[in-house]
């Protein structure tokens, strides 16, 4: 059975000298491991198309036990991230994140939709690190399922406090007074938690309950991104029960300092207005939109 599709490859291996094989992030089919044959052949059409981060339209054909690539047409390729050791081991990481989290042998829409724009925000460097990452983490373990509860405190329900906790193993809140007068009670040993100023936790929210066309739209300070990130990667690794090489990789490139572009121009560009997103690569299907780019900012404390 052939399937017209359009994907990411999240991963490669070679199979031989010549063949490939991929994961692909599609949006009709979720993940698909397929064949690659000939993929590594310099004459080869398929050269490029079947590359790590690359969007393309695919003929797959689908057997008994295999899917194999009968052709394919790259769409983006995301080139220039491969000029900055930093930002493609973040690439790397969302792709990995994608592959453990999102569903196989079925629609993954969503899915597909927010890795191609953190790429794409990634490319473009318009968004701090930070942010993306924190965003992917977030809005990736709530479409599988993990879903936090950060509507209100768990004891008192009330929405706001001067101060609230976070508690990673557990993905819910809990306002200051209500952790002082219970202070302790339930946590298990080494269990942390997380106090949230204001800006951060509305960060948070946003990233698990805005819409997709607004996720990336929101802005924190330095402070707030550090947290937020903190936060969202403590909850990611309990929820996974795993480590990610990818992350680790990525870590030590953020150590290195190996950014190859000023701390000023992170943001260079992003004022609020609309960002042109190539509509070939992130419209939604059937709005007529740009995902993760229409809207203006929200500037948070």
């Amino acid at each position: 059975m052939q399937i017209h599709t359009e994907g990411l490859v999240i991963r490669e291996s070679s199979v031989g000298e010549s063949d490939r094989l991929v994961t692909l992030l599609t949006r009709e089919e979720g993940v698909v491991r397929a064949f690659a044959r000939k993929a590594k052949t310099l004459r080869s059409r398929q050269a490029s198309s079947t590359q790590l981060l690359c969007y393309s339209r695919l003929t797959l054909y689908k057997g008994r036990d295999k899917y194999m690539i009968n052709d394919a047409h790259p769409i983006e390729v995301f080139f220039d991230l491969r000029g900055d050791l930093e930002r493609l081991s973040l690439a790397q990481y969302f792709c990995e994140l994608a592959g453990f989290f999102a569903p196989e042998a079925a629609p993954a829409g969503d899915f597909l939709r927010l890795i191609l724009n953190a790429l794409h925000f990634l490319t473009r460097r318009t968004r701090p690190l930070p942010l993306l990452k924190a965003v992917v983490e977030m809005r990736l373990l709530a479409l599988a399922g993990y879903m936090p509860n950060l509507v209100c405190c768990r004891e008192c329900a009330c929405y706001e406090a001067d101060r609230m906790l976070f508690f990673p193993w557990r993905g819910e809140l809990c306002c200051a007074s209500c952790w002082e007068n219970r202070r302790g009670e339930g946590l298990q040993p080494g269990e942390p938690v997380c106090p949230l100023g204001k800006g951060t936790l509305t960060g948070l929210r946003h990233t698990v309950y805005a819409d997709l066309d607004k996720l990336f739209a929101f802005r924190l300070p330095e402070a707030g991104l550090r947290e937020l990130e903190q936060v969202s990667e403590q909850y990611l690794l309990h929820t996974a029960g795993r480590g990610f090489q990818t992350l680790e990789f990525y870590r030590q490139m953020e150590l290195a300092g190996m950014r190859g572009v000023p701390a000023e121009r992170e943001n260079e560009g992003y004022h609020g207005e609309t960002e042109n997103v190539s509509r070939k690569v992130l419209e939604s299907p059937g709005t007529g939109q740009d995902p993760g780019a229409s809207g203006g900012e929200n500037r948070l404390p």
